[in-house]
Formats: structure tokens, sequence, C-alpha cells
């Protein structure tokens, strides 16, 4: 199972070919995808027309939503910036700490798009996938 993050599906919606745009386009039907809640909202908010957010929302729902949020999660997310921090990193936005910390706890490998993952992947152990 792959949890794909809001940077590569939002550029997946918007048409841009990239490595891993391709790489999901090509998964979706044939390796197991979920969504976090927190994504799909990141997802969803971007679309300025209603017929393309009805039409991405429809086809998103199409796949398993895991909410991802809660106490632990948040405790954790929160252990893991400041870790972080101490090595004078700085992770940009709470919700990528604590979707990369989502990930680490369930062991879930994470396809991005987004640089904030990457001290993730490299002092707290996130598994990615590589294309």
């Amino acid at each position: 199972m792959i949890l794909v993050d809001s940077s590569v599906w939002i550029e997946y919606f918007t048409g841009n070919k990239t490595a891993k745009t391709d790489w999901l386009d090509s998964s979706l039907g044939n390796i197991p995808i979920v969504i976090g809640d927190v994504i799909l909202a990141e997802i969803l908010q971007g679309f300025q027309k209603e017929k393309d957010f009805r039409i991405a929302k429809d086809l998103l729902l199409r796949l398993p939503v895991i909410p991802m949020g809660g106490q632990d999660i948040a405790i954790e997310s929160a252990a893991n910036y400041r870790l972080l921090k101490k090595k004078g990193i700085t992770v940009r936005k709470t919700t990528d700490i604590m979707i990369g910390t989502f990930c680490i706890r369930y062991n879930l490998p994470l396809l991005h798009d987004d640089r904030d993952f990457d001290p993730m992947t490299e002092f707290l152990g996130l598994e990615t996938v590589d294309v």
C-alpha cells in the first residue's frame, strides 16, 4: 500500500507530466494506493471550477480514504518537528510533518514531490517511493 502526497496529486490533476505523475498514472488500479483525509482536503481546496472539483472528488473517493490525525499522531508529529528543529531543519508545513509521521508510524511508503519530506527520510526513517 502506498500513500500519495498532494504534491504529486496536484501535478497529476494539472496535467504536468513528471516521473512521479507517470508512476501514479500507471499504478492506479494496479498497486494499492490510499489517500489521507488531510491530503484529500489539500487537493480538493485548490480547484477553481466546480466541475473539476467534482471530477477529482469522484476519482479520489474511489480510493480508500484514511484518517491521519488524532492525539497520538499530533504528539508524535510535534516530537518529530522538535527533533528536526534541533538538527537545524525547519519543516515548512505542519501538515507535512503530520503526513510524514503518519507514514512512519504505520510503515506506509510515501510518494511525494516536496522537499519537506527529505529530512524525514534521512533522520526519521520515512520510507518513500523511488521513481
